[in-house]
């Protein structure tokens, strides 16, 4: 029944992406191409698209949905989508695509503008929250993807941990002065232990900028990356320095995870979760859709996690208002810009993030809804009863900028920790961010900060 009202709902919608269609089919017009991420980490994604893709063809007679997974790691990811799109032949119907990745696509001419469509989607109109949906939207005002789910970032901790080491397992950091105290505590303790993991490393491509260097960097007095005032980006930045050099204190002293796991593709994908679960991580700065890792099916199923694991924000640097620093991202579906059967794939996305199949990819992925019927499901705080904490740091949250640059910037930065990383002086790392930066966006773009 649901099925066949959304199809019935999208006929307005289906005449206006006809007509805004370009470009060649990817196989044939009664076909449409949908890309994604399958990784061992990940394997919710898989199934997800399977369910959808069952109930888009059984509403849709005629129509075909054509999976092809990308089993990969997030960067690698993200290069072979970019390849596949400069190719009609090969650029998909339908992409899973990250929230950050949405401007850079979108003014290269990858992505289809949906305004027109969404409008005449009732779900669009009265279930998306409309905070969510910017993560969509480029700064052209236009938007190009709806979002899946969104997400923030704190601390998790091993409780377990905690108490051998004498720190409360109530905690409550305010400075990252006593998050360095509680690692060298466990380090102390401990010594089999690594203190704690932030994502760290080429591998962990825009975790580095977005969970490590900006949820630093946004509890510093300089606050930005990017200035929406002066329209301009900060670098210099002595917020950027400090972050950088709270990188190279916990590696120096060992606080952290070493530099070869650092740089071990497999090490944040599917070692990390378990040593956690064997008590041998005190706590990891990171986002808040761990619980899936841990789940019946996740890459280190772990039944215990609900007792052994407490949540806690990140702290500012020095406990500077408002006390706690967090940053939402998050997945979108869009369409593809050199789509040859723009209404199928429309139906296709509107099937997939309905309210059935929303619920169902929070939950399982331990996302936070972007619909309100969603949010209400008590189905996810009973699968992961850390979701009202997550979800109560949506007050507080900031968002990285939303300009084509970004991904570039985002680049150096991560090349800025990776230097840091690996020995590198963290005042030599800043300035060479700051030249790249100002390479890539002009030094006319960018203030001192």
């Amino acid at each position: 029944m649901l099925l066949r009202t959304v199809t019935t709902g999208l006929t307005v919608v289906a005449l206006g992406l006809t007509a805004a269609a370009c470009g060649a089919p990817a196989t044939d017009s009664k076909t449409i191409r949908v890309v994604y991420r399958n990784y061992s980490d990940f394997p919710q994604m898989d199934d997800f698209m399977k369910v959808v893709k069952k109930e888009f063809e059984a509403a849709n007679p005629g129509l075909t949905a054509q999976l092809n997974p990308i089993t990969s790691l997030d960067s690698d990811y993200l290069a072979k989508v970019q390849l596949m799109q400069r190719s009609p032949s090969t650029a998909p119907d339908v992409l899973f695509e990250d929230s950050y990745n949405v401007n850079a696509d979108a003014a290269a001419g990858y992505l289809l503008p949906l305004d027109d469509q969404l409008k005449n989607w009732p779900d669009w109109n009265e279930q998306f929250i409309d905070a969510t949906k910017q993560a969509g939207r480029a700064t052209d005002g236009k938007t190009y993807a709806v979002p899946m789910g969104t997400d923030t970032r704190g601390i998790w901790f091993n409780k377990t941990v905690f108490a051998k080491a004498g720190l409360p397992t109530d905690w409550h950091p305010t400075s990252w002065d006593e998050v360095l105290a509680a690692a060298r505590k466990i380090k102390q303790s401990q010594p089999d232990v690594e203190p704690m993991y932030m994502p760290l490393g080429k591998p962990s491509t825009e975790a580095v900028s977005m969970q490590t260097l900006e949820m630093l960097l946004y509890g510093t007095d300089t606050k930005d990356l990017y200035s929406e005032s002066d329209k301009k980006w900060v670098a210099p930045s002595k917020g950027m320095n400090d972050a950088l050099h709270f990188v190279s204190t916990a590696m120096t002293e060992h606080l952290a995870q070493t530099a070869a796991e650092a740089e071990d593709t497999q090490f944040a994908a599917t070692q990390m979760t378990t040593r956690m679960s064997k008590d041998k991580i005190g706590f990891m700065i990171d986002g808040g859709w761990y619980a899936r890792y841990w789940a019946p099916g996740g890459v280190s199923p772990w039944p215990e996690w609900t007792k052994t694991m407490g949540t806690t924000a990140f702290p500012t640097q020095h406990g500077q208002a408002p006390g706690k620093v967090t940053l939402s991202g998050g997945w979108t579906l869009a369409v593809g810009g050199s789509t040859g059967n723009a209404e199928a794939a429309f139906k296709f996305l509107t099937v997939a993030l309905n309210k059935k199949n929303s619920t169902d990819i929070d939950v399982n992925c331990s996302w936070l809804p972007v619909r309100k019927d969603v949010r209400a499901d008590p189905r996810l705080a009973e699968k992961d009863p850390t979701v009202p904490f997550w979800s109560d740091l949506v007050s507080i949250t900031r968002y990285r900028p939303t300009l084509p640059e970004y991904p570039q910037v985002s680049n150096a930065m991560q090349v800025a920790a990776d230097s840091v990383v690996n020995g590198g002086d963290p005042d030599q790392a800043t300035r060479k961010w700051v030249e790249d930066v100002q390479k890539v966006v002009g030094a006319d773009k960018t203030r001192n900060g």
